[in-house]
C-alpha cells in the first residue's frame, strides 16, 4: 500500500495512527503541502480534491477522506477494533471524533488560513487567533463529548476519537492553545503517545519531517 500523506497534516497523522494500530505497513509517498505539491495536475489525478491523505492499495485502488480510509482499515482488519460494536456507543464516538473532523480541523488547517490572509488581508496574528479561537471550541466541546473515567476517549484502549483528538492536540500545542482547561485531553494524550503506534505516526518521525 502506498499512503500519499505529509508529516504535519492532521488528516494524514489520523490515517498513520489507524495503520499503525491495525499493523499494516505502506510506502510514505510526500506531498508537500506548503510547497502546493497537493495542487499539482499531477496529484490532482491521484486525489481530485488536492488533498491529503491518499490511500492507494496493492490493487491501485485509491480511497480518500481520512475518515472513510479509516473505516475501510477497521473493516479490513477488525483487530483492534477502532469503533463499537454497540450502535449507541459507535454513535457517541463518531460524534466526538466528527467534532474534530468535521468541526475544527477543516477551519483551522493552513489552506484556509492562507486564504484568509492571502484574499481576506487578515494579519498573521489573526491567523493565529482565529485558528486558536476554533480549537479552543472544538476541544472543549470534543472533552465534553467523551467519558470522563476511563484511560482513553471511551475506554481502556485507544480508539477513533483518540486518534482524531492526539492531531489535533499536537496543532493545538503548536499555536498557544492554552491546555490549562483540557486537562483531561492532555492526559489522554500523554498515554496514546506514550503508545508504539502513536510514536511510530508522530510528525517528527515521518521521512519527510522539516523539510
Amino acid at each position: 500500500m502506498k499512503l500519499y500523506t505529509y508529516w504535519r497534516s492532521s488528516s494524514s497523522y489520523r490515517v498513520r495512527i489507524a495503520m499503525a494500530l491495525k499493523g499494516q505497513g505502506y510506502d510514505s509517498v510526500p506531498v508537500h503541502l506548503v510547497k502546493g505539491e497537493q495542487r499539482s495536475a499531477e496529484y490532482g489525478a491521484v486525489n481530485p480534491s488536492n488533498m491529503v491523505p491518499t490511500l492507494e492499495l496493492d490493487d491501485g485502488t485509491r480511497l480518500t477522506q481520512s475518515l472513510a480510509i479509516i473505516d475501510y482499515l477497521d473493516a479490513t482488519w477488525p483487530e483492534p477494533p477502532l469503533v463499537p460494536a454497540d450502535p449507541l456507543l459507535r454513535a457517541r464516538v463518531l460524534a466526538a471524533s466528527l467534532i474534530i473532523a468535521a468541526d475544527t480541523q477543516p477551519v483551522t488547517n493552513s489552506g484556509v488560513v492562507s486564504v484568509l490572509k492571502g484574499e481576506f488581508g487578515v494579519s498573521d496574528k489573526g491567523g493565529i487567533a482565529w485558528m486558536v479561537h476554533w480549537m479552543e471550541k472544538g476541544l472543549a466541546a470534543f472533552m465534553a463529548s467523551i467519558r470522563g473515567d476511563t484511560a482513553f476517549c471511551f475506554g481502556d484502549a485507544p480508539g477513533l476519537a483518540d486518534i482524531c483528538l492526539v492531531p489535533q492536540l499536537y496543532n493545538a500545542h503548536r499555536w498557544g492553545v492554552d491546555m490549562a482547561p483540557l486537562s483531561r485531553l492532555t492526559e489522554i494524550e500523554g498515554r496514546c503517545l506514550a503508545h508504539p503506534a502513536f510514536a511510530a505516526a508522530a510528525p517528527e518521525v515521518q521521512p519527510d519531517a522539516n523539510t
